[in-house]
């Protein structure tokens, strides 16, 4: 996935979340905070991680008051250790305290799966295989979960149902077939897009096989189905495996010769990344 910051789509969606939080004004701050006060506030690392979201964080405040600056000590796609001082932030108190909840939440969500991301990576190297991502993101977050993970040094698999097509086993219930899908998607598809192929057993990865079709997945095979599956394909198409894959698992999955490892929680069991914006 690329040009994650084109166009104004990342921007919509953070004013989406202050209007979430903001409603028709944040009363406590209104209320004790003077409007031409000045603060300065230092970001802090609560436990080691990769840092992800910079730009959505400094944006966040900008949005509320432009004048807002953040002096990054860091920079996207960095491990830091526990303590570690990430940025210094300036500006109008107001915008400061009213921005924070939502700045922080950006920044600790990205972080965490940038963090996982690179413990995945950093967790199948010696291997060929490449971390991948899933749809399973938060709606109305997927760019920004997607950013993450290639902040992390995994990559993005199809972003939506309209880059890729996947045909899955529901789709291959209700054509009756593989070869019945594949061909139906081959006479509809004007552009072309690449075509991947879910398989469960190796008589549907022959039948794959067989259909040229551009990426093969894995459904939940055991490691043994995976080297096996692996010796059959030959190098021939490339192999992507998914279903439970977890830190403790992941390496023995790469070592059985697959090409890509989509992994689910990445994105849909976030653990936020412990930051704290102190003033």
């Amino acid at each position: 996935m690329t040009g994650f910051t084109e166009g104004d789509y990342w921007i919509e969606t953070i004013k989406q979340a202050l209007r979430e939080d903001l409603g028709d004004g944040d009363v406590t701050t209104e209320c004790t905070i003077p409007p031409d006060k000045i603060i300065e506030g230092r970001l802090i690392a609560k436990e080691e991680g990769v840092i992800a979201g910079l730009i959505v964080f400094e944006k966040t405040f900008q949005l509320l008051d432009q004048t807002v600056e953040c002096r990054f000590n860091v920079k996207d796609g960095e491990w830091v250790k526990s303590g570690a001082v990430i940025a210094v932030i300036k500006g109008s108190a107001r915008a400061v305290l009213s921005g924070e909840r939502v700045a922080l939440n950006f920044l600790q969500r990205m972080s965490g799966i940038a963090t996982l991301t690179r413990r995945m990576v950093d967790a199948v190297k010696g291997t060929k295989a490449k971390i991948l991502d899933t749809r399973k993101t938060a709606p109305g977050l997927r760019y920004f979960d997607k950013w993450a993970v290639r902040l992390g040094g995994g990559a993005n698999h199809r972003i939506g149902l309209y880059d890729m097509v996947l045909i899955k086993d529901n789709h291959i219930a209700a054509c009756g077939s593989i070869a019945e899908a594949v061909n139906q998607v081959r006479k509809c598809d004007k552009r072309k897009r690449p075509i991947e192929v879910e398989v469960k057993n190796m008589q549907e990865l022959k039948e794959a096989l067989d259909l040229g079709v551009d990426r093969i997945m894995l459904d939940n095979m055991s490691p043994e189905q995976m080297r096996r599956a692996a010796e059959i394909c030959n190098g021939k198409i490339p192999l992507e495996a998914s279903g439970n894959i977890t830190l403790k698992n992941v390496a023995e999955v790469a070592k059985t010769g697959v090409d890509f490892i989509s992994v689910g929680s990445l994105t849909h069991s976030v653990k936020a990344l412990d930051i704290s914006l102190l003033v």
